[in-house]
């Protein structure tokens, strides 16, 4: 079997879809987007088909270690994008060709379901005990929701009292009926990260998300001796690489690198088996489409430290598409009781509407994050 065709699909609300065809007639889908940077990740895929035209996709190993060294430059959410989009679709291929889901190529099942978790808010964080008592109802019991608005360097004690109260109503209405993590979102610097934690450490949330940029990765260790929630990040690390340091400093008790940033599925499995000899869990970061999803689970279900899976349904970016839309098989995607079963179709395990996609690439938006800013002017992290 040889590969012949690689062709993405920008659709809405924000995604882009790979499908890569072979001379036997069998296909696999994958995801390489960035939020915000589709256009340009779609070009890295364009640049990588000369490592792949030709060549035998069950080569999946080799076909990776290819497209990371041999462009020289390499790493980076653009490249290991470009390239987890292509594992993914490479991983679905061989699975199909198998007759198998992918879990089972990669040793089987370790658990039978897994947990899965909710966004509420959105980008200000508003209306949150609405939004989880409707998705109650739905069977969620854990949410994640972001933990500020914009945030100075060193801002005041009015934004930290509006963060804590926002908590402790959740509290107050739900008691230990639910768990929620906190997205700081790089939104908070060390200073104000210290004293946030300090003040919502009485409310128990499940985790704090991002308590510092990933750049900044030297205060996790740091900011983790001094309260008890565990803090979480990943999702702008791209390889085993950035994460070996990260492991060996500490700090970390959830590691979230992204199915469709950090190369997919063949590198996301040593960067999880990594955090389990350092006693770190896995929670895949997922805002994205139902390809990205299905590959996050193929990992979650053989991988003893996956504890939380991330999932786009409803969240709020998701404008003019959601994502069952583009997919066939919605009934293997369905929540019950806040887990999700193990997708039992070969390959990833997700049936791509093609016609849907096609239709929807016709028109699709170029996303882009807002640009917030501070009172005096200067630019917000978002």
């Amino acid at each position: 079997m040889k590969i012949t065709k690689l062709t993405t699909y920008r659709v809405p609300p924000r995604w882009m879809l790979l499908k890569i065809e072979t001379d036997e007639g069998v296909v696999g889908w994958g995801e390489p987007v960035i939020e915000g940077r589709a256009r340009t990740v779609e070009t890295a895929v364009q640049e990588m088909e000369p490592y792949l035209i030709g060549q035998d996709p069950a080569r999946i190993n080799d076909l990776w270690q290819t497209m990371y060294r041999a462009g020289f430059y390499r790493g980076g959410a653009i490249l290991m994008s470009a390239i987890a989009g292509i594992d993914q679709a490479l991983w679905d291929i061989k699975g199909k060709v198998l007759g198998k889901p992918v879990y089972e190529l990669l040793g089987g099942l370790v658990r039978d379901r897994m947990k899965m978790y909710s966004w509420v808010g959105g980008d200000r964080p508003s209306d949150i005990i609405e939004q989880i008592r409707t998705l109650q109802k739905g069977g969620f019991n854990t949410f994640k929701m972001n933990g500020t608005e914009e945030l100075g360097m060193l801002d005041t004690s009015a934004k930290v009292d509006e963060a804590v109260a926002r908590v402790a109503e959740i509290r107050a209405a739900f008691g230990t009926t639910i768990e929620f993590g906190l997205d700081f979102h790089g939104r908070v610097a060390a200073p104000m990260a210290k004293s946030l934690l300090r003040e919502l450490e009485q409310f128990r949330p499940l985790f704090v998300e991002e308590p510092v940029l990933a750049e900044q990765a030297e205060y996790y260790p740091r900011l983790a001796e001094m309260t008890s929630i565990p803090l979480a990040a990943g999702e702008r690390m791209y390889s085993r690489f950035e994460f070996k340091n990260v492991f060996a400093a500490g700090g970390l008790s959830i590691v979230q690198p992204d199915l469709s940033h950090a190369g997919g599925i063949t590198e996301c499995l040593k960067i999880a088996s990594m955090a389990e000899a350092y006693d770190i869990t896995l929670a895949p970061h997922c805002p994205l489409g139902p390809v990205a999803l299905a590959a996050c689970l193929q990992v979650d279900f053989v991988s003893y430290n996956a504890v939380l899976q991330e999932q786009s349904m409803g969240i709020h970016y998701n404008k003019g598409g959601e994502l069952l839309d583009y997919v066939i098989n919605k009934e293997d995607f369905k929540i019950i009781d806040g887990y999700c079963k193990p997708l039992p179709k070969p390959g990833l395990g997700v049936e791509v509407d093609e016609a849907r996609v096609i239709e929807a690439s016709k028109n699709a938006p170029d996303w882009r994050n807002p640009v917030w800013r501070h009172e005096d002017g200067s630019v917000a992290e978002w």
